[in-house]
């Protein structure tokens, strides 16, 4: 359903090749955005950007791997100044601690950390100079609890919301907002693929006894990237059933 809530704005969202990043996009451009679109897969691209035009936005990819430096630099360059940035690409493989290889490491702190801090670094300015902007982080509840195989995953997600409030203090008096978004257990393929079985065991221990849908994030998001939430900056938004509060 289409909304105005973005009308001539013009958004950008990483990793939006599949699951929460494509409903996201979706979602920006039905409330009237422009979007780009990245990530390394430039077929799944061009489906988002088909989904975003059957739903009657605009939508343009630009094919980034955003693990590399040099990918998130010429991303900034070729998108350009915009209203919207949804720093969403992330991974999440698991392992021990004992078990953890270095190049994993590297990996989850490059895409989950690294690219959203050069990106925002880019981006941003323009968004101070105009007085206005949002930016939207989505973390993970993950950054809230323990678990014993997620210690680098987690790290990386409380290192996003930190970087929120870091954000919230240092762009908010020119007007640009930073928030962040927490999911919880979404279903997308990727998260039952690498979770199994114990995804849906896990989704049935929230309060609300469900996973959450990309579409249920993708709100949220657009929530915190409107002007209806004028006034919140520095937040970090849980979409995760009620699961923190058991």
């Amino acid at each position: 359903m289409s909304t105005n809530e973005l009308q001539g704005k013009k958004a950008l969202v990483t990793g939006a090749t599949s699951g929460i990043g494509r409903a996201i996009a979706v979602k920006l451009a039905e409330a009237g955005a422009t979007v780009y679109v990245t990530g390394r897969r430039a077929e799944l691209g061009k489906e988002t950007v088909e989904l975003i035009e059957q739903a009657g936005g605009t939508g343009h990819f630009v094919v980034a791997d955003v693990a590399k430096i040099d990918d998130v630099r010429k991303l900034a360059e070729e998108v350009g100044e915009v209203d919207v940035l949804v720093n969403n690409a992330g991974i999440f493989p698991f392992s021990p601690t004992p078990e953890q290889s270095l190049d994993s490491y590297e990996q989850v702190f490059d895409i989950n950390v690294r690219a959203s801090y050069f990106l925002t670094a880019a981006l941003a300015p323009a968004m101070v100079a105009k007085k206005k902007g949002a930016i939207v982080n989505v973390s993970s509840v993950a950054a809230q609890i323990g678990t014993a195989v997620g210690s680098v995953y987690n790290a990386s997600k409380a290192a996003m919301d930190a970087l929120t409030r870091s954000w919230a203090v240092e762009f908010g008096a020119a007007g640009v907002r930073v928030n962040s978004v927490a999911p919880g257990p979404i279903r997308t393929d990727t998260a039952v693929d690498t979770v199994g079985e114990m995804f849906e065991a896990f989704s049935q221990n929230t309060p609300l006894t469900r996973a959450g849908e990309p579409e249920e994030i993708a709100e949220a998001v657009l929530f915190l990237a409107s002007d209806k939430a004028s006034y919140i900056t520095g937040a970090v938004l849980t979409a995760d059933g009620g699961l923190v509060a058991t």
